[in-house]
């Protein structure tokens, strides 16, 4: 079978259980919709958040970015991993005993102010959509490919099956579908890891195939790699280009983004104690360090066999995956010399490929001629982590609008069965601007994720850190600081990214900071802002320092 019918097949099959699941776990109660009942096994909800966290960019994109950057690209592992160890000890266990259905609820009682929790419900809704933005391109990308329709298209397929599940299932059906989808993509992530492990290094594991050696050269891959690249002009791929401050504040943004990402925190409402939340992580980071231990693996695997299969090579001779991928645009050859070759060199006047980041893992298969349930395996794995992290961004925007603008602030008398169908409407609503925002991305798949981090970074994690953590943080200084901290890093983003794109160097940047690490910088000005008004402001009622006090008192099944 071809190609196209293997990946008909496995995505079909895929959704049809992801359905399934959505129809069997659907919510019945606005406490299904929003935590699932508070009754997923650790396990279960370690899995789930695995599945949410890991998304389009974990999955299709970050391989892809080390494979362009190299050394790099290793901010991205860095940051988004240790991210969950501040989850785990800093935040999870006090935000589960607090028992808030979302992160706009617990700014809103922390801090007694329905205005805290209307900025909060901003920034959440701000900070989601940045995100999801990059799943649904995400999506756009595998069906343009892969069933061979229009990226435009492949979003709106993709809006359709995330519309189903998240509206119909709330976080009960989300939570059991992304329990699959975490099964399917971390299969088809290391399947063909394995493959492509023994390929280039003989060796089955690919954490160790990626410092391994060619069995036939005996060269090391890495050294191999690092030739090739001086070869065509491009910086070694061991050697960092990044400067320390710029790589410090990346990571920096990507890790306190993670504990403050509004779609992961309110994962931990869905277990039954305190405990149970804690543990949850500890599984959770044990899945994805399956696959971000993986990634640089790939990466390499992926820029050598492109190298050797691309590079130099006339283009008559192209296989048809490189046909096919430029009828999605995503692969474009401009012959500058008339020869008939693909130049592929480090210098933009002379070079004549052009080749999207994002494409890598899912045209790695194929490059690399594995048989082609593989490939459509890929496109399975790629599919289930867009949609799972968008199905739980969308419940952060819809829990958002319903829960915490409608019932908590303008309409405080709507029954039950009212506030479920207002989710669902907004869930509805959210999936229509997602498809939007993914036909007309701000940026590649992992980059515009890498933006959503920072602002999560400067808006969600200072206040929750010192709403849980201090007893004298008041209402005036949480909300300045949020408005504050996303304000300036929204700014900084927007302008160097759109309005003024030519200035995007190192040399312009603030203090060399790039766009993706400015969230560091809009984190310390949200905190020192918060701390800062809340010292000239009165101090919080005695019940509200007592409510810190009992958050973080250790015991208890809260």
């Amino acid at each position: 079978m071809d190609v196209r019918l293997w990946t008909f097949i496995l995505v079909g099959l895929s959704f049809a259980l992801y359905i399934g699941v959505a129809i069997w776990s659907r919510a019945g109660s606005t406490k299904d919709f929003y935590v699932a009942g508070t009754g997923v096994s650790p396990l279960a909800n370690g899995m789930a958040t695995a599945a949410d966290w890991m998304s389009a960019a974990s999955f299709i994109s970050m391989a892809g970015l080390i494979s362009f950057m190299g050394y790099d690209g290793s901010v991205y592992l860095m940051g988004w991993t240790g991210g969950y160890v501040l989850l785990a000890m800093l935040l999870a266990p006090y935000l589960r005993k607090f028992g808030a259905y979302t992160v706009p609820e617990f700014v809103g009682e922390r801090y007694y102010s329905q205005v805290a929790r209307v900025v909060a419900v901003a920034c959440a809704i701000f900070v989601s959509f940045t995100y999801v933005s990059g799943q649904m391109r995400g999506v756009g990308i595998v069906f343009s490919r892969f069933l061979e329709v229009d990226v435009t298209w492949g979003v709106v397929i993709g809006m359709g099956i995330v519309f189903f599940y998240a509206v119909l299932g709330g976080m009960k059906g989300i939570t059991y579908t992304q329990v699959a989808q975490y099964c399917v993509l971390i299969f088809a992530y290391m399947v063909p890891a394995f493959f492509l492990a023994v390929m280039l290094s003989g060796t089955f594991i690919p954490q160790l195939g990626f410092g391994g050696a060619d069995p036939e050269s005996g060269v090391f891959l890495l050294d191999k790699l690092d030739g090739l690249h001086r070869e065509l002009g491009f910086t070694a791929y061991t050697n960092g280009t990044k400067s320390t401050i710029d790589v410090f504040f990346i990571t920096a943004a990507l890790m306190v983004g993670t504990a403050g990402l509004p779609h992961v925190i309110i994962r931990f409402y869905t277990v039954p104690r305190v405990r149970d939340a804690r543990v949850s992580v500890g599984w959770a980071l044990l899945f994805i360090a399956i696959l971000y231990t993986t990634a640089p693996a790939v990466a390499v695997f992926a820029r050598t066999n492109l190298l050797d299969t691309v590079a130099g090579q006339p283009y008559e001779t192209m296989p048809e995956w490189f046909s096919k991928w430029e009828d999605t645009g995503l692969i474009t050859f401009d012959d500058k010399d008339g020869d008939g070759n693909i130049r592929y060199v480090a210098d933009p006047a002379e070079n004549e490929l052009t080749i999207d980041r994002d494409i890598m893992v899912l045209a790695n298969p194929e490059i690399s001629r594995l048989p082609n349930w593989v490939v459509g395996l890929v496109a399975a794995g790629g599919l289930a982590a867009a949609l799972s992290t968008a199905a739980g961004l969308l419940l952060v925007i819809s829990s958002a609008i319903s829960h915490d603008l409608l019932k908590r602030a303008l309409k405080p008398d709507i029954s039950e069965r009212g506030e479920l169908v207002a989710a669902r409407i907004s869930a509805a609503f959210a999936v229509v601007v997602a498809g939007l925002l993914g036909i007309n991305p701000p940026g590649f798949v992992a980059q515009v994720v890498a933006f959503a981090f920072g602002l999560a970074a400067s808006s969600f994690f200072p206040v929750i850190i010192l709403g849980t953590f201090t007893r004298t943080m008041n209402r005036e200084g949480a909300v300045a600081g949020m408005l504050s901290g996303i304000t300036f890093t929204a700014a900084y983003i927007i302008y160097f990214r759109f309005i003024n794109p030519a200035a995007d160097s190192p040399e312009n940047w603030w203090f060399g900071i790039s766009p993706e690490g400015i969230g560091t910088l809009g984190m310390v000005l949200n905190f020192a802002v918060a701390l800062t008004v809340s010292k000239f402001t009165p101090a919080p009622p005695a019940s509200v320092r007592e409510l810190v006090d009992r958050i973080r008192v250790p015991g208890g099944n809260a």
